[in-house]
């Protein structure tokens, strides 16, 4: 059965969508932005910042579900620039290492609210 999470500590949807969604144990996080959940704006810096924000984001959502980076099964990274791949790679390395998750990455033309990366994860719950 379906089940629609929106999130209380992370960034708010700017449309008509669910932060995630929960179907058995299986959860799709929609796109995450590098928007600060306090402002709802997009962080200043570079993409080094905005990569970093985002996987913040995503930490602190999946940890309102009880979740962390480590039940990814999935990962979509979507980037404005693909001359930004190697700088947003570091910083995946990072927050993902070392049983990393399947993983596309496209460059697309825009972004919401002018973001220059944005994640979305496919994550398996471990526990009922």
């Amino acid at each position: 059965m379906k089940q629609c999470f929106l999130t209380t500590n992370g960034p708010k949807a700017i449309g008509p969508y669910s932060t995630a969604v929960i179907c058995g144990r299986t959860v799709y996080l929609s796109g995450m932005i590098p928007a600060d959940p306090a402002s709802g704006k997009i962080v200043e810096g570079g993409v080094e910042a905005q990569a970093t924000q985002v996987f913040e984001n995503i930490g602190t959502v999946l940890g309102e579900m009880g979740l962390t980076l480590a039940n990814a099964l999935k990962a979509t990274v979507f980037l404005t620039d693909l001359n930004d791949f190697a700088a947003v790679n570091a910083i995946y390395e990072r927050y993902f290492g070392p049983d990393y998750p399947a993983r596309s990455c496209v460059e697309v033309s825009r972004l919401p609210a002018g973001a220059r990366v944005e994640v979305e994860l496919i994550c398996e719950k471990t526990e009922g």
